[in-house]
Parts: C-alpha cells; structure tokens; sequence
C-alpha cells in the first residue's frame, strides 16, 4: 500500500511541475474543468495555481474529514443585527508550541493535556504564564495570539 501513495505523491509531483509551465489562460482553463466554474477575475497566478493544486491533492488523497467540515459549517452561524458574538474558544492540542516575543526576549510555551509548560514548569493555564512574563493580569490566549481580538 506504501508503494500506491508514493507513486501518487509522484503522479501529484509531475502534474503541479506540469501546472508551472502553464499561461495565465491555460490555469484558467484547468481551475474550470477542476472546480466546475470560474475562477474569479481577480484571482493572482499564485492563487490559482494553489487552488488547482489544493483540488488535485483533495481528489487523490481525499478532502476535509467531517469533523472539519462540520465545524466549518457551524463556525460562523448567523447573528441578529446589533447583537456581538463571543469568539469561539481557541482549540490548541497537546505537544503544540506557543512562541510569543516580550520585550526582547521571546518565551515559548509547550501545551500539554492538563495545562502548559514554561521554563521547565508547570502551570494550570495560559493566564498564568502571561501574568507570569508581563507582571499584568492578560488573557493567555490573548497573549499568545489564539484569541480573534489579538489578531
């Protein structure tokens, strides 16, 4: 089965080094006969060949799962007018690794399961270790740049 992948990788290799060669015209062409219409007027060369591209690697190893999908589909849900929404929370998985730049010196932080790491310690959130580098009351998440204000 490992052989069917590689040679898929290299099916997948020669077609986007085929894509390279193309004009502007021709990438049009495959956006259409890949995506089933057209490619918006605006649309950069380099954003073309990444949404061809993104296509044939979807078609050969398959798409978004549904977990994906579903959240993607829930994520901005319609909102009365006048009324705020509050941001989705921030989803980091464990072994990630925070990098944030503090006056000069930058800290990372390693996520685990039960809370994070930092400089070989232990805390029970994110909150902690902002407070901890800045000496002011943060939102770690806000800190650390996963929340939608920080961005």
């Amino acid at each position: 089965m490992v052989a069917d992948v590689n040679s898929t990788s290299l099916d997948i290799a020669a077609e986007l080094s085929r894509l390279e060669g193309l004009t502007n015209f021709e990438l049009r062409s495959e956006w259409r006969r890949l995506h089933g219409m057209q490619p918006p007027k605006s649309l950069s060369r380099d954003l073309l060949l990444r949404g061809i591209t993104y296509k044939i690697q979807e078609r050969a190893f398959g798409g978004l799962s549904k977990s994906v999908l579903r959240r993607l589909s829930g994520a901005a849900p319609e909102v009365p007018e006048g009324t705020t929404r509050k941001a989705l929370p921030a989803t980091v998985k464990p072994g990630t690794r925070l990098v944030r730049e503090w006056n000069g010196q930058t800290h990372t932080v390693l996520v685990h399961a039960d809370g994070v790491e930092w400089r070989g310690k232990r805390y029970r959130s994110l909150s902690v270790v902002a407070r901890e580098i800045t000496g002011a009351h943060w939102s770690g998440p806000r800190f650390f740049g996963l929340d939608a204000r920080s961005k």
